[in-house]
C-alpha cells in the first residue's frame, strides 16, 4: 500500500466494474429482425431536450462547479499525450463488428438499401473457404489494404479522424480473428457507418471495391438476391443413391427417409441347388418378399428397373410429389434410360452427368451440373430481354437515363437491365422529379445506377446486371416499363 507525502498510508484505486470488452474486438451475428431494429435504433432513442436518461447522474447542488471547469480548461490546454484509444472511448461510442446472418435475401437487401447517412461506406473483396490463398492469409492482407483505401477515401471526405478510427476499428479487430479468415465464403461484403459495423460472407466472389456516400453500394448483392432458380441433383449407381438440392451458388444433400441402400436392399438373391432364387421386396426387405425368376442375373434389367423404382418412389413420397423444379441425373449411362422410365416425376432435366459419383466429392459434382444447368440459370434473362425487344417500338421500354431512373422510383419499372462495371453519378429529388447527371462524379453525387437498381428491387421489378455487348441498347441501362 503506497503512503502519500504525509506518511499516511492510503489505498490502491479500484478500477471500475466489468472487464472492459464489451466494445471493440467482439463480433456476433445479426438475424434480418435486427438489422432492422439496429437501422432504427437512432430514432427511437432520441431523447427529448427536458428528458433524461436512464441512470444520468446528477450534481450536487453544492459542488464546486468552477474547480471543476478549471480542471477541463486545464484538460484542454494540456499536450496531446493521450493514445488514439483513449481519445475514441471519451468521444465516440464502442462500435463492435456484426455478422449479418443468413443468405443476402431481399429483406435484408431491403434494410441496407433504406438506410441513409452522412457517411455509409461500403467495402467487398472475394475470399476464399480453401486452398494456398487462406494458408497464406491472403484475404486478410487484401482487407487489411481495402482498409487503408477506407481511410484514405474517408480523410479526402474531410472527415475527422477520431471518427475515421472508431469506424474502421472493427475491421482492424476482425484482422486478429484467425478463425474469422479460416472460415470464410467466396467474397465479404461490410457496411459501415458512424455507429454500426456490419458484415456479410458471400456464396459469390465480387470484385475489390470501396464505395463512400449518403447510401450504401448493393449492386454486387444483386445476383444472389435475384437469382432464385433451383434445381434437384440425384446421383445414383447400382449400390447407393443420394438427393441434392442445387442453386447457382452451390448444393446441399437431401436426408430422405427410406432411401433404399443400393439395390441389395431391394433385390434379395438366394442360393437353392445349382439354381439362383431372386426375391423382391419393400426397403431393406419388408414384408411380402416373393420370387419372380430362376437363374436371374444380378445385373439384368428388370432387377435395376425394380431397385430404381424404389428410389423413385421414396423420393416422390418424401421430396418431389408438390415440387415442379428439374431434376438432373448424375450416373452411368445405361442406368439413366431405365430411371427415366419408370419414373413418375414430370420435371426430369434433359441434362445429365454421365459417370460414377459413388465416390467423388460433392463440390466436384456441383461445378459440372452448374455448368450443364446455365441455360437454365439464364431462361429468366432471356425472357425479360425478349419482352424489351418487342416492345422496344412503343412506349412500355425506355433507355435514356433520364427516364428510366425516376420511373425506377415511382415503381414502373418491370424489368432493369444495367451494364455490368458501370456507373452515372448525378442526384435525384423524388419529391421534385428532378435528375442531375454530370460526365464523372462531383461533391454530394450517388451512383444513380446503384440507386435505380435498389429501387427496381424495393418496387418487386426484376434486376438483370449485363455484359455491354448484352445490353439491349446503346446505354448503360434499359428498361421495360409496366405502365408508360
Amino acid at each position: 500500500m503506497p503512503k502519500d507525502q504525509k506518511g499516511k498510508f492510503t489505498p490502491i484505486k479500484g478500477k471500475p466494474s466489468g472487464n472492459g470488452k464489451e466494445g471493440l474486438g467482439l463480433r456476433r451475428s445479426i438475424s434480418p429482425d435486427e438489422l432492422e431494429s439496429d437501422l432504427e435504433m437512432t430514432d427511437k432513442y432520441t431523447m427529448g431536450p427536458d428528458e433524461l436518461q436512464p441512470a444520468v447522474h446528477m450534481r450536487h447542488p453544492n459542488r464546486d462547479t468552477a474547480k471543476k471547469a478549471v480542471q477541463q480548461q486545464n484538460v484542454r490546454e494540456a499536450p496531446a499525450d493521450k493514445t488514439v484509444e483513449e481519445t475514441l472511448d471519451k468521444e465516440h461510442p464502442a462500435v463492435a463488428a456484426r455478422q449479418i446472418s443468413g443468405r443476402p435475401d431481399k429483406e435484408i437487401f431491403a434494410a441496407l438499401a433504406e438506410q441513409k447517412g452522412n457517411i455509409c461506406l461500403s467495402i467487398y473483396l472475394p475470399t476464399h473457404s480453401s486452398g494456398k490463398e487462406v494458408n497464406e492469409q491472403q484475404d486478410l492482407i487484401v482487407f487489411k489494404n481495402m482498409l487503408q483505401k477506407s481511410q484514405k477515401l474517408l480523410e479526402e471526405k474531410k472527415t475527422d479522424p477520431s471518427l475515421i478510427q472508431q469506424m474502421l476499428q472493427p475491421g482492424y479487430e476482425l484482422l486478429r480473428d484467425e478463425q474469422f479468415w479460416l472460415n470464410q465464403q467466396e467474397g465479404l461484403a461490410c457496411f459501415i457507418t458512424e455507429d454500426s459495423f456490419r458484415y456479410l460472407q458471400l456464396p459469390l466472389s465480387v470484385p475489390e471495391q470501396v464505395y463512400c456516400n449518403n447510401s450504401f453500394m448493393l449492386t454486387p448483392l444483386l445476383p444472389i438476391i435475384t437469382c432464385n432458380e433451383q434445381f434437384y441433383l440425384l446421383t445414383f449407381s447400382k449400390h447407393n443413391a443420394r438427393l441434392f438440392l442445387a442453386d447457382a451458388f452451390g448444393m446441399q444433400e437431401i436426408t430422405v427417409e427410406g432411401m433404399p441402400d443400393g439395390m441389395a436392399d431391394v433385390i434379395h438373391f438366394e442360393e437353392k441347388g445349382n439354381q439362383m432364387l431372386t426375391r423382391t421386396g419393400s426397403s431393406g426387405g419388408g414384408e411380402g418378399a416373393n420370387y419372380h425368376g430362376m437363374n436371374s442375373n444380378p445385373d439384368h434389367k428388370t432387377d435395376i428397373a425394380i431397385y430404381l423404382e424404389e428410389v423413385d418412389k421414396t423420393i416422390w413420397k418424401e421430396v418431389l410429389s408438390d415440387k415442379h423444379i428439374p431434376l438432373m441425373l448424375a450416373a452411368v449411362d445405361y442406368l439413366q434410360p431405365i430411371y427415366r422410365k419408370v419414373s413418375r416425376y414430370q420435371h426430369i432435366a434433359e441434362e445429365s452427368l454421365t459417370g460414377n459419383f459413388e465416390h467423388e466429392k460433392p463440390v466436384n459434382i456441383y461445378k459440372q451440373a452448374r455448368e450443364k444447368m446455365q441455360p437454365y440459370f439464364e431462361k429468366r434473362q432471356q425472357v425479360a430481354l425478349e419482352k424489351y425487344y418487342n416492345g422496344s417500338a412503343g412506349a412500355l421500354t425506355s433507355s435514356i437515363p433520364d427516364d428510366v431512373i425516376p420511373a425506377t422510383y415511382y415503381g414502373q419499372v418491370d424489368s432493369l437491365f444495367v451494364e455490368k462495371g458501370s456507373h452515372l453519378w448525378g442526384t435525384f429529388d423524388a419529391n421534385e422529379n428532378k435528375i442531375v447527371i454530370h460526365e464523372t462524379e462531383q461533391p454530394k453525387d450517388e451512383c444513380l445506377l446503384n440507386n435505380a437498381i435498389a429501387q427496381t428491387i424495393l418496387h418487386n421489378g426484376d434486376v438483370f446486371i449485363l455484359e455491354k455487348e448484352k445490353m439491349p441498347a446503346e446505354s448503360n441501362i434499359a428498361a421495360s416499363l409496366r405502365y408508360p
